[in-house]
């Protein structure tokens, strides 16, 4: 069942992806793809690598969403609940803040140490303790934590330019990235998502609860240890280039989800490969919408995720009533 769900996917996304290097302010028709001059430099340095970096980061959310949910076993979870998120966009914007933005390779290299400090508190505060709801809370923390130092930055933002600097960026978006940001997200989301793969036999057994799942030989430390590196890495390498971009770890599980037999290891795969759909999907109609600047992504995917997020909870309601 999954096989030919992961080849649908995979047929829609090779579709999308089509679609995406054509669409846009300027429409790029077959025939101009090979003819070289402005179209030909539009589709190599513009479209191509926002259109990889789409479907890098897409999977990377997919994935670490599925993931999450599985852990926690909780619908709602998402992959900024562990604070690395908000962790990796406060490293970016103390790089806005003090001016080091300047340069092209700070302000990803800031986010990515705003992540990784983010990956050390939560395994200092809770990764031995191998707890559930220590790590769940420990994340809560951090992203508040994160957050208000972000907020404060803002606050006390130098001059009025370093303000919107921060605030834009923080929308989330794939505008002007070029092949350099694939090249720092790719092999990193990579990465994150082979830690993340190696959860699977674990998520499958904790659907039997904590202490079944210890019985079956669970070990409950490692465990965390590759979902705090898988995530940091796959969720912290898609905010260094991108901002950040809620709700694709909240919505793609929940659509595949009944589409497969409902173990935490077969709803991976799929995740991933919706999640790059839908965020490749977005970025595509973001730039076609006729509107005098560009919607930035993180909005669009903010409203596309919150009234899926409100249906979600009023079902959940229903259930319980």
């Amino acid at each position: 069942m999954n096989t030919r769900l992961n080849l649908f996917l995979i047929f829609v996304l090779a579709v999308t992806f089509v679609l995406s290097l054509l669409a846009g302010k300027v429409w790029l028709p077959f025939d101009e793809w090979g003819a070289g001059g402005t179209a030909a430099i539009i589709l190599a340095e513009l479209r191509l690598p926002r259109a990889v970096l789409a479907i890098v980061i897409g999977a990377g959310l997919g994935m670490a969403g599925a993931v999450m949910q599985g852990f926690l076993r909780n619908p709602l979870a998402d992959p900024g609940l562990f604070g690395i998120s908000p962790g990796a966009a406060l490293g970016a914007v103390l790089s806005l803040y003090f001016g080091f933005a300047a340069s092209a390779w700070l302000l990803p290299i800031f986010a990515l140490i705003g992540a990784g400090g983010a990956m050390f508190l939560l395994a200092l505060i809770a990764g031995r303790s191998a707890s559930i709801i220590l790590f769940t809370l420990a994340g809560m923390m951090i992203a508040s934590l994160a957050g208000a130092f972000t907020s404060l930055a803002i606050s006390l933002a130098p001059t009025p330019f370093a303000m919107t600097e921060i605030v834009t960026w923080l929308m989330g978006a794939l505008t002007d990235r070029s092949w350099r940001d694939v090249w720092i997200a790719a092999p990193l989301i990579g990465l994150g998502m082979v830690c993340l793969m190696m959860t699977m036999r674990a998520l499958d057994a904790l659907t039997l609860g904590e202490a079944a799942a210890r019985s079956l030989g669970v070990n409950m430390v490692r465990l965390q240890w590759w979902i705090i590196i898988g995530i940091g890495l796959s969720v912290g390498a898609s905010v260094a280039v991108a901002g950040i971009i809620g709700f694709v770890g909240l919505v793609v599980p929940h659509l595949v989800r009944p589409l497969t037999d409902g173990r935490p290891s077969s709803l991976l795969v799929p995740s991933a490969l919706a999640g790059a759909v839908l965020l490749l999907a977005a970025d595509s109609l973001v730039r076609i919408l006729p509107m005098a600047s560009e919607l930035r992504l993180g909005i669009a995917m903010s409203l596309i995720g919150g009234p899926f997020f409100l249906a979600l909870l009023i079902q959940m309601r229903r259930k319980l009533a």
